[in-house]
Parts: C-alpha cells; structure tokens; sequence
C-alpha cells in the first residue's frame, strides 16, 4: 500500500472535497489508471505520446466516472518503452511540465503525479514537472532503505534541473498498532523531518487492497472503513497547509 494507493485515495479524497483533482499516472503498469476505472489499454491515447509525440495533455486527460471534479491521465504499456526513447530527446527531463504548463482546459487545484517506482528519465519527469514532493512511507524495515537514495537524487533534480522543488509531506501508511516496528519507523521519520510528516497515519486495511479490483479508490468502495476514513482526514490536513501556506 505506497504509492499509487496514496495517489489514488487522496485524489478522490480531494475531490469530495470539492477541489478539482488530475491524476496523471506515469508508471507503465497503470495501475492508477485501473483503480480508477480509466480505461488504459489498446490503442488508448496516453501520456507516453504526451511525452514521445508532443500529444497535448487535453487530449487524453478523461474524467472519472461517478467522481465529478477527478481527472487522470492514463498510462499503457507502451509508457514502459518511454525511458529508452526519451534519452535521445531534446530538453528530455522536461518534457511532462512543458505539457503541464500549455494544458489549460480544466482549472485545477491539485495535479497529482503517480511516478513509476524506479529513479529513471519517468520520474526525473515528474520531479522536474513539480514543486512539492509527498512521499508516501510504509512503517515497515526496508521502506527506510530506499528513503536515502530518493532523497539524494532529489537534491540533484533540485541542483540542477528544478530549484523549486521541495519535500512538502510524508504520509505514513500501512500503520499497524499492534506492531511495536511500526511504532519505531513512524517515530523514526518524525524525528527525522519533524513537520513534515502528517499527524494523519494510514492504517493497514484489507479494503484499502481490495478496492483497486473493482475499479475504485477505497473512497467509493468502502467509505465507512478505517482507510477511507484515514485518506479523507489526510486529504483535510493536506488541504488546510496548503491554504495556511498561501494565507
């Protein structure tokens, strides 16, 4: 329960919210896409023709069903074959916020980006498409291990390609209290950044895994449970820093 599952539920979370929210998903195996019931196979038009053939983000950016307000821009297998051809692109790691910037046919509040889980030209991408980094961490051993590589290639994103860029929230997720682990790694991270990380934790939910199967964010699946119940008060948190930021 990481990425794509933060992704997902806080965009619909958002939505309720009534903020207009685009999800684009950039990871080949499209599961953002599928959670929320955008079809992304076939000859679908996708972000990798957004990315390779200069397609305009408008042409594929669909609403999501039953979900007034929510947006994704899916993602097909053909995006696995992205990486190898955007080396010999010109103005390669810029290509998704040159289509970000000239998309202008909805007015968004919140445009999230789902990366693919490895550190190639996708998310470089994105981290140069963006200014804030949310980075969901799971409370178990080997999510720290990971935690200091992003991090480094961030600095380097930020050094050299986008000044901007800053790591705004942590989310920590699959929570189990029974755990004395989980325990440790969420006062690990807190001690290590502080305000960063939201006073909301995400629970370890047996709906939150079901709800991508039928199409849908745990949001619509189950919205009484413990996941929906969490992802909806860390929609709030996220909402009400970027209101106080902006005050």
């Amino acid at each position: 329960m990481g990425k794509t599952t933060t992704s997902v539920n806080l965009a619909a979370a958002l939505s309720m919210h009534n903020q207009r929210v685009l999800v684009i998903d950039l990871d080949p195996q499209g599961n953002a896409s599928t959670a929320l019931s955008i079809e992304h196979r076939g000859d679908v038009p996708d972000v990798y023709q957004v990315l390779v053939d200069d397609l305009p983000l408008k042409e594929i950016v669909k609403e999501v069903p039953d979900m007034p307000g929510l947006y994704c821009a899916p993602a097909t297998i053909d995006l696995a074959g992205a990486e190898i051809e955007l080396v010999s692109l010109v103005a390669r790691e810029t290509r998704l916020r040159r289509a970000i910037n000239a998309f202008d046919s909805i007015e968004l509040d919140y445009i999230l980006i789902d990366c693919p889980p490895s550190l190639g030209l996708l998310t470089v991408n994105a981290l140069v498409a963006t200014r804030e980094l949310l980075i969901p961490i799971q409370c178990e051993y080997y999510a720290l291990e990971g935690l200091g590589q992003l991090l480094r290639n961030v600095d380097l994103v930020r050094a050299h390609l986008n000044p901007e860029l800053v790591l705004s929230t942590i989310v920590l997720t699959m929570y189990d209290g029974r755990t004395r682990l989980a325990s440790q790694v969420a006062d690990e991270v807190r001690s290590h950044f502080a305000d960063t990380v939201l006073n909301t934790v995400i629970p370890r939910s047996v709906r939150v895994s079901e709800a991508p199967s039928y199409g849908q964010s745990v949001m619509t699946y189950d919205p009484g449970s413990s996941g929906a119940m969490a992802y909806m008060d860390a929609a709030r948190e996220i909402a009400y820093r970027g209101a106080a930021v902006q005050a």
